[in-house]
């Protein structure tokens, strides 16, 4: 899980540090990294507003309409994109394994459309990708044709961290109070949805989509005793601050000029990791003693927001950690730096 997770901030850091080519030739489609969504304050704070019409909207349709054909519906539906996501994610992992130098290696199969001497779009993929593909289709075809009750544990976790490492990799928060505004806004949230309706319960339970990570409550990979739900929404919104802790000490390394290839002091991703870590171990525990759903982000909001802020103090960066905005083209003084720096 904790791989799938890294790789998907690395992403992040990666579109900072290396820029597109702009000579017009076709790149790998593993390079060709889609646009990130970069969220401000505003969005922030109409994240969870938008995020419970959608909860509430699930739950009046399952209540009122049954829960077959949606479950139909997005079944197919997380399939097909699951297919993208598993693709995408397996060769990052394959192309992180190998390193750079030997995935250069490989060769590249182009995919180019024109119009008259203009090239329309370009897309290339190294070899290891092509022999990942038939791979990529296997978890969403098992998990498409398998009955409700027979679906593999295994499958779903599959499915599930992909959509969270891409998800990751395409959703970045702009500063940190963003990031704050983003997790108190949640905590509300998920404590309300979870604690003061069953609508969140209802829905995690009731839809049975790749959205939500399984453990099993037994030490035997079975569903003999149940399984511990983790959703997918606990992992990829603290982790957006997780990836912005990690942006940030890339720019401060570059400000001190301490910047070694990919290699350079990281104190601020690493209180926000441990923070995450014993959140998510909190949740855990408390979820086994009280024998009783608990909302993540009751415990992980806070774990985020405050090791970031405390690391700050601690470093005497109070002022500058919560002023930065990770948005070259507003920052003269931090696009000159970094332009410099590469």
């Amino acid at each position: 899980m904790w791989l799938s997770i890294l790789k998907g901030m690395l992403v992040t850091l990666q579109r900072q540090m290396n820029p597109k080519p702009t000579n017009g030739d076709p790149v790998d489609e593993e390079d060709e990294e889609e646009i990130a969504e970069r969220m401000s304050l505003s969005d922030a704070w109409l994240f969870p507003v938008f995020g419970s019409f959608v909860l509430f909207g699930f739950y009046i349709v399952i209540k009122y309409l049954g829960k077959e054909w949606i479950n139909w519906l997005l079944n197919w539906y997380f399939s097909i994109a699951g297919v993208a996501s598993v693709w995408k994610s397996s060769a990052s992992l394959t192309r992180l394994i190998l390193g750079e130098t030997r995935w250069k290696q490989f060769d590249k199969t182009s995919f180019v459309i024109k119009k008259g001497s203009s090239s329309l779009t370009s897309l290339s993929w190294r070899t290891p990708s092509l022999l990942l593909f038939p791979l990529a289709v296997v978890p969403s075809a098992i998990y498409s044709f398998s009955t409700s009750h027979s679906k593999s544990a295994l499958i779903t976790d599959i499915m599930g961290l992909s959509f969270a490492h891409n998800a990751l990799s395409l959703l970045k928060i702009d500063s940190y109070y963003t990031g704050a505004a983003l997790l108190t806004g949640l905590f509300f949230y998920d404590v309300w949805w979870v604690f003061g309706t069953e609508v969140m319960v209802k829905v995690a339970t009731t839809l049975d989509v790749p959205i939500k990570l399984l453990w099993p409550k037994s030490l035997l990979f079975s569903t003999e005793n149940g399984f511990t739900m983790l959703g997918l929404g606990d992992i990829v919104i603290p982790g957006t601050l997780v990836a912005f802790a990690l942006r940030y000490d890339h720019h401060k390394a570059l400000q001190s000029r301490i910047l070694s290839q990919e290699s350079f002091p990281k104190p601020y991703f690493y209180a926000t990791m441990t923070a995450y870590f014993l959140g998510l171990v909190t949740t855990m525990c408390v979820m086994h003693f009280f024998k009783a759903a608990q909302p993540a982000l009751l415990y992980l909001s806070p774990a985020g927001i405050i090791s970031f802020f405390l690391t700050a103090v601690i470093r005497g960066e109070l002022h500058e950690a919560l002023a930065w905005s990770d948005n070259a083209d507003a920052d003269p003084v931090q696009a000159a730096v970094e332009k410099k720096a590469n």
